[in-house]
């Protein structure tokens, strides 16, 4: 009867580790209840109080069961949807990916009871933040890395947003598992005063909201027409739609031409070789110099080197002063690929025992890792393609001073109508507030979107809609301090942020032992 209780003890904390991390994914978009990100950090802490290295292992690998079960689970449609792969490896696969995501909540928990068994506030208040800012930091960088779901994001509309453009998303990720820690400690110490500290800790950055880290430039504001084509990933790829596709966006494009001084296509809108479509856009790139307007579009290019074949997924512009002429310089190659989206490891391997992975462009080439901005009607844009824009450190080391506005070409349609491309947008939404810049989010099917500097959508269209956003972008200038220093002040932060607590505690335990205190 006692072993029964027992196991019936255990599996009411995993349940309930798996129910702290499945609500983590209603603090971010579409849902948007930023506060429930501080209720899932603080069931993460308080599952591990009293346990061994073990036990917290385990509830932390569940506790990620329920945030990526939850999160992320919308991978399977693109899977089921647009590959050959039967359902039962589709499965397959959706479960491994939750499964080595949740191992690192797992190492996180483990670690973080291995170096401090007992529960003080050191433990909660400045390890358990370090130690996940370590993991996550993994978890974005491993195998390519995936550093989707990291709960900085859900402050874009809360009281800690304004700690972007200081330090970044990472940091504030920090704050939220140093104020979850804080409500762990008061309620396991019965501690009033740590009560109150994680109310002010939460608070205190919201004046710096009155700061603008960025300036409005009237003078150079832009009209700008983004073409969200709707385009199925069905018929994509399909040789036989390729006409139809690119008639679908020229007829869109022809009422803006003239009236929109830069007019965007997404990601891949041109779904084929650039070098096989001269004539295309050297008439397109015509009718937007007689009218004084530019394209900006995704197109596939293939490369002949030295190295053999390449092929990039890039952004091209037409309608500058210069005439179109293959190649151009002015351009930009997706440099962060997809793994099995857009190049396959070992990809002879998998396609002699396994030859579903055969997928339409999923060969593709890395560009450089620091590119020039594209150059539009004089202005300077920080360009990324699709999944890019979630890299906070690769868009910050791509970012100019000079940058007007940033922008990211994107096809969200492989996410089907789920909560895949409301991530993405938050995400992006980020990117602008970081770096103090207005952000165009460009998709082939939604979410097209307009953000300004401040982070905040200002304009978007539906999704599964074939339709234009135009919309005035007020271009701004300024440098904030995550745009010129990155993450590497938030490091010395946590390293100093130990260092300092490690030498006061030991300084406390000397004074005690010496009957000093």
């Amino acid at each position: 009867m006692n072993k029964f209780l027992y196991y019936q003890y255990k599996k009411i904390h995993i349940v309930i580790a798996i129910l702290f991390g499945s609500i983590g994914t209603l603090s971010f978009s579409p849902y948007n209840i930023w506060p429930v990100s501080i209720i899932s950090l603080f069931g993460l802490l308080i599952i591990s109080i009293n346990r061994t290295i073990i036990q917290s292992i385990f509830l932390g690998f569940f506790w990620g069961l329920g945030l990526f079960g939850t999160g992320i689970n919308w991978i399977y449609i693109s899977i089921t949807n647009f590959s050959n792969i039967p359902l039962i490896i589709n499965i397959l696969i959706i479960t491994l990916f939750i499964i080595y995501l949740s191992l690192y909540s797992g190492l996180f928990l483990g670690l973080l009871t291995y170096f401090s068994p007992t529960v003080n506030w050191f433990k909660l208040t400045i390890l358990s933040p370090t130690l996940w800012h370590i993991t996550e930091f993994l978890r974005g960088w491993i195998f390519t890395g995936f550093p989707w779901l990291q709960f900085g994001y859900t402050q874009i509309n809360g009281p800690l947003k304004c700690i972007a453009p200081l330090l970044g998303v990472d940091a504030i990720t920090f704050i939220l598992m140093s104020i979850s820690g804080l409500l762990v400690y008061s309620i396991n110490k019965y501690c009033i005063k740590s009560l109150i500290f994680s109310i002010i800790l939460l608070l205190c950055p919201w004046p710096f909201c009155k700061w603008n880290w960025f300036i409005l430039l009237p003078k150079k504001i832009v009209n700008i027409a983004i073409v969200q084509g709707n385009i199925s990933p069905l018929i994509k790829w399909s040789k036989k739609s390729l006409i139809d596709i690119l008639q679908i966006y020229f007829n869109k494009t022809i009422p803006y031409i003239g009236k929109a001084s830069i007019i965007i296509w997404p990601e891949s809108a041109i779904p084929d070789y650039e070098k096989f479509h001269k004539n295309f856009l050297n008439v397109l790139d015509k009718k937007m110099r007689e009218k004084n307007s530019s394209l900006i579009t995704g197109i596939i290019d293939i490369n002949n080197t030295s190295q053999g074949e390449k092929i990039f997924n890039s952004a091209i512009i037409l309608g500058e002063k210069k005439p179109y002429s293959y190649p151009t310089k002015n351009r930009y190659h997706k440099h962060h690929l997809v793994m099995f989206g857009e190049f396959i490891p070992l990809k002879n391997l998998l396609h002699s025992f396994i030859p579903i992975f055969h997928l339409p462009m999923s060969s593709f080439n890395p560009g450089n890792k620091i590119q020039e901005s594209l150059h539009v009607k004089n202005y300077n844009i920080t360009t990324t393609i699709c999944y890019e824009i979630i890299l906070g450190n690769y868009v910050q080391n791509n970012f100019k001073p000079d940058t007007h506005f940033l922008l990211t070409l994107s096809n969200d349609a492989w996410f089907g109508n789920s909560i895949g491309p409301w991530q993405h947008l938050q995400m992006a939404s980020m990117r602008a507030l970081e770096l103090g810049r207005p952000l165009i989010h460009s998709t082939n099917n939604g979410i097209t979107a307009v953000i300004n500097a401040n982070g905040e959508i200002i304009s978007k269209i539906p999704q599964f809609t074939n339709d234009v956003l135009e919309i005035k972008i007020i271009p701004t200038s300024g440098i904030t301090p995550y745009a010129r220093f990155g993450t590497i002040p938030l490091w010395i932060i946590i390293f100093l942020l130990n260092i300092f607590t490690l030498s006061f505690l030991k300084y406390k335990i000397y004074l005690l032992k010496n009957n000093c205190l």
